[in-house]
Parts: structure tokens; C-alpha cells; sequence
């Protein structure tokens, strides 16, 4: 490939250095002359990068990059080598926060157990609230925990890697900073509206400490208010007092007469009346006390009797109790003796079986010793005369100990 011809000299613009190495950022607004296969290479550069970068970034769901017109982005693109440039710094930098992340196993520990009632309702499709309050889950009482810090980190992090991912695409795309651009407005617009509302608040704090001193004045008027309708109310009451007493003194007297003439009616009466009324109240009593005797005494016969059928029947179920118990009892004996009985015929044949055994093993023992001392005694003679035979024929030269006879060596007669 052969090394493109500037149209003017190059101008440089910045000096980039970073763990990768040292970089130059030259001005790229003048024209390079490239042949065609230059081009083609180039192009085939370009698209083979694009696909990587799809593929790549075909997990960012989240991520949302705007367009806009089309005069808008022609307006503030960059030339194609800056942004690729550009691009090359931003994809080292979302290596990094990549390998930030994801080599922290104790920070994405902490973050689930932080999460884990947001990922449990999540699991079990519990229902959650349209509007979402940036304030929801904040204890004001308790800003320096550490689940606040791991949330805060975690927000920092998605907040920077989307932002560097959506300029990172912008500027492989439509090779400008679009997104980033966006992103520090809508920082700079939320520090106005911030210092706007703390404006509000210090108009707020003003009016409120009016409406608090109208306040105390409108309370101080109703507490006089008040205090008037109170005397007025005690003076009321007493009145309402003093002449619920008078009623009550008025009602005690008339009630107390008329009880004294009740009482004076009651007795004439009774004067008239007490003699006849006490004979027949005496012979009354008397008719009602022999009833009363006589009742009692059948009660008590009743009594008695019941008690005894009680008692009776008490001894008859315990007799036939007993009787059971006796009669469970003598058959659970006989069954035991049989038992013993059964058990005493096995073990004597188990005795009778065992003696038998051992006389036969005693037997064994001495025919066992028998053929013992045969077999050695039998070895030994054996021995004896393999040894005496083979001393015979060593002594005699006779078999495999007959000495070899030399070649052409006349024949020796041996005198035994």
C-alpha cells in the first residue's frame, strides 16, 4: 500500500498519552490523494470495524442515542481519522470501566445483597408504583451508609458507561460528540435549576416567616377571643348550677313528704290489720315447714337407695373386673408354663444333641492324632531309608554318582 501525499504540511493539534502508549492528534482539514486500493482497504477496514462494534454493543438495550436533523450532524462532524481517533480512546476507556466492574466480585456482592428487595419483587412480579420518588428508600437519619455509597458508585458507573458508550457509537457512526454534548447540558441545565430552586427556597423561607408572624398574631387574637367566651361560659354554668341545686332541694322535700304520709298510711293500716294477718301468717309457715320436712325425707330415702344401687353395681362390675383379671391371669400362667415346658424339651435335646457331638469330636480327634503320628512316623522311616540308600550309593559309586570313565582308557574292575 502505498503512504498517501498531504496536500499542505500537518499541524499538530494535542499529545494523548496512556497506558497503551503515546499518541499525536494532528489537524485533519486539509485532503489526503489515496490510489484505489488504498480506498478498498480502507473501506473493508471501516466495515469489518462496524460489525464488530454492532455486535458488541447489541447488549446495551438500555442505551438510547438520538438522531437529529441531518444539517445538524453534517454541521458538527468531525474528519473521519479525529473521530476514529476519538473512538479508539473511548473504546480503551470502556475497556477499562469494563474490567472496573466486573473484576470486583465484593462490590456486585454487596450491591445485590443492597438490591435485594428490589430483585425479589422483581421475581415474584410484585406489582410497583407508577411514579417512582427519587427519595424512596433514603433514611436522612443514616446518608453515610455504606449501601448508599454502593448505590451511588453503581449509578456513577452506568451513568458514565452510558455515556461513553452512546459517544463511543456516535462518534463511529456520525463522528461526533452528540451525546456527550447533550449529557453536559443536561448537567449544566440541572445546576440552573437547582440554584433556581434554591432562589425558591430562600423566597419560600421568607413568605413562610411572614405567614408565621400573621400566624402568631391571628393565635394571640383568637387566644383572647377565647379567654372572653370562657368567662362567659363559666358564668353560664354556675347559673346552670345554682339552679340544678334548687330543683334537687325542691324534689328531695316533695319526695320526703310524700314519704312520711306513705309511711303514716302504712302504719294505720297495719295496726288494723296485724293480728289476723300474723295467725294466718303462723299457720302458713307451719303447713309449709311439714311439707318442707316431709320432702326432705323422702329425698333423703331416695338417697340412700340410689346410693346403695350405686355401691351394688360398683361390686358387681369390680367382681366381674377381677374375675377377668383372674381368669387372663391363669391362662397367661398356663401358656407360660407351657412355654417352659417346651423350652426345657428343647433344651435337653439341644444338651442330648450337643453331647452326642462332642463324643463324635473326640473320636475325630483321636483317629486325627492316629493318622498324625502314622504319617510321621512313616515320613521319618521314609526319610531314614532315602538316606541310607542314597549314602549306599554315593558310598558305592553306583547310578548318577558312577564316576565317568575317561576315553580310550581301559575299563577298572572293581572288588567290592
Amino acid at each position: 500500500m502505498e503512504s498517501p501525499i498531504p496536500a499542505r504540511q500537518h499541524r499538530i493539534q494535542s499529545v494523548v498519552s496512556e497506558t497503551w502508549g503515546r499518541g499525536t492528534v494532528y489537524d485533519c482539514d486539509y485532503d489526503y490523494d489515496y490510489d484505489e486500493e488504498t480506498l478498498d482497504s480502507k473501506r473493508s477496514l471501516v466495515k469489518g470495524s462496524r460489525s464488530k462494534l454492532s455486535q458488541k454493543m447489541s447488549g446495551l438495550s438500555e442505551l438510547e442515542i438520538c438522531s437529529e436533523d441531518s444539517e445538524t450532524v453534517l454541521k458538527n462532524r468531525l474528519p473521519f481519522l479525529l473521530s476514529a481517533f476519538f473512538a479508539t480512546i473511548f473504546e480503551d476507556v470502556l475497556a477499562q470501566v469494563w474490567i472496573l466492574e466486573n473484576c470486583n466480585n465484593g462490590l456486585k456482592i454487596q450491591k445485590m445483597m443492597a438490591d435485594m428487595d428490589y430483585l425479589t419483587a422483581i421475581k415474584y412480579n410484585v406489582r410497583r408504583n407508577e411514579v417512582n420518588d427519587e427519595l424512596d428508600g433514603v433514611n436522612a437519619q443514616n446518608l453515610n451508609s455504606v449501601v448508599f455509597k454502593i448505590k451511588k458508585l453503581d449509578t456513577d458507573r452506568k451513568f458514565l458507561n452510558n455515556v461513553m458508550t452512546a459517544t463511543y457509537l456516535s462518534l463511529a457512526q456520525t463522528h461526533s460528540f452528540e451525546p456527550l454534548s447533550k449529557c453536559i447540558n443536561s448537567i449544566l441545565e440541572l445546576d440552573e435549576y437547582r440554584l433556581q430552586i434554591a432562589e425558591e427556597e430562600n423566597k419560600n423561607k421568607l413568605i413562610r416567616k411572614e405567614l408565621s408572624k400573621q400566624l402568631r398574631q391571628q393565635h394571640n387574637h383568637i387566644r383572647t377571643v377565647l379567654y372572653d367566651t370562657d368567662v362567659t361560659i363559666d358564668k353560664l354554668r354556675t347559673q346552670v348550677e345554682d339552679s340544678v341545686l334548687y330543683s334537687e332541694v325542691r324534689g328531695r322535700y316533695i319526695d320526703n313528704w310524700q314519704r312520711a304520709r306513705t309511711e303514716q298510711h302504712n302504719q294505720s293500716i297495719y295496726d288494723t290489720e296485724h293480728k289476723p294477718a300474723s295467725v294466718i301468717e303462723y299457720y302458713k309457715k307451719r303447713s309449709d315447714h311439714e311439707i318442707r320436712i316431709h320432702t326432705e325425707v323422702d329425698t333423703l330415702v331416695s338417697i340412700a337407695i340410689n346410693e346403695i344401687l350405686q355401691r351394688i353395681e360398683e361390686w358387681m362390675d369390680k367382681y366381674d373386673k377381677d374375675m377377668e383379671a383372674i381368669d387372663l391371669n391363669i391362662q397367661r400362667k398356663k401358656n407360660d408354663y407351657q412355654d417352659t415346658r417346651e423350652r426345657r424339651k428343647r433344651l435337653e435335646e439341644t444338651f442330648e444333641k450337643h453331647i452326642s457331638q462332642m463324643k463324635l469330636w473326640n473320636d475325630f480327634k483321636e483317629e486325627r492324632e492316629k493318622i498324625r503320628a502314622y504319617r510321621a512316623k512313616m515320613t521319618k522311616s521314609a526319610i531314614i531309608v532315602q538316606a541310607w540308600w542314597r549314602g549306599l550309593l554315593v558310598r558305592l559309586e553306583l547310578g548318577p554318582f558312577r564316576p565317568r570313565k575317561p576315553k580310550h582308557v581301559a575299563k577298572k574292575k572293581y572288588e567290592y
